[in-house]
């Protein structure tokens, strides 16, 4: 695991850096989760693991810092992902974000295109205020989240878990390393309106562009929606929200293989 201090923010971010070809992968997880829990596993299948592939664990999350005055607003988060594609001299690179961490992507690409050749959103947030359990931890002011909300959360995640869900047990594990204040202020921010919207952003973005759905997710109206808009609609059978975790090879086949499609 590499790390790197995030200019601005007085914090370490950290990441596998897993050799392999390039155009490099960078994998980006969810809102409470963690990228060395969830994404991993399924950046070790192919055809993914033939590539370079920056998996990072989100300043808040993971094995990453918990800065305690950062604002962890999705410009954040993209801007401490640009450092660490800046410092691993990656440009182009192929992004893959899930959940969150797919809106995150959105935003960075945007921002910085010159880093971002592909980008993959698997489920992640397009509309503002639209959400599930970013929802939920949005709706509580930060002191009382800080006091109760997260616990709660927490209890919740962890009663799950019990069921031997794959997805509820890693989201468990990683949960219990996420720092509160970085899950509020990241909620928030991840339901905050932005101009332009991450979905008009996303519609904008000159390159491959994929969204992906667990099977267990649909139907859902997105589906032609986005299609509509020439994204094109990716499909892991066997998995619902937590797909790298509930069905990590058939990830990394169908993300990889648009990916391997969308090369010269």
């Amino acid at each position: 695991m590499r790390s790197l201090l995030v200019p601005g923010s007085g914090a370490v971010i950290r990441y596998h850096d897993l050799p392999g070809e390039v155009p490099a992968v960078v994998l980006l997880h969810g809102l409470g989760a963690a990228g060395s829990s969830d994404l991993v596993g399924a950046a070790c299948h192919p055809p993914l693991d033939r590539r370079r592939r920056l998996v990072v664990d989100l300043l808040g999350f993971g094995f990453s810092d918990r800065p305690q005055d950062w604002a962890y607003r999705l410009e954040d988060h993209a801007g401490a992902v640009a450092a660490v594609m800046d410092a691993a001299g990656v440009a182009g690179g192929e992004v893959v974000g899930h959940s969150m961490g797919g809106t995150i992507a959105i935003v960075l690409a945007s921002r910085r295109p010159d880093l971002v050749s592909a980008l993959v959103v698997a489920e992640g947030n397009l509309d503002p205020g639209v959400g599930t359990g970013s929802v939920r931890i949005a709706s509580w002011a930060e002191g009382g989240y800080l006091a109760r909300g997260h616990a709660g959360m927490r209890a919740e995640i962890e009663e799950a878990a019990r069921s031997g869900d794959p997805g509820w047990s890693a989201y468990a594990g990683a949960f219990r390393l996420a720092d509160a204040l970085a899950v509020h202020r990241s909620a928030v921010g991840l339901l905050a309106p932005i101009e332009p919207t991450a979905r008009e952003r996303l519609y904008r973005f000159p390159g491959p562009k994929a969204f992906v759905f667990g099977d267990e997710s649909l139907p859902d109206p997105d589906q032609q929606r986005l299609a509509a808009a020439g994204v094109t609609v990716l499909v892991v059978p066997g998995a619902g929200h937590a797909m790298a975790v509930e069905a990590p090879g058939e990830f990394a086949c169908i993300v990889g293989g648009f990916l391997d499609a969308c090369r010269p």
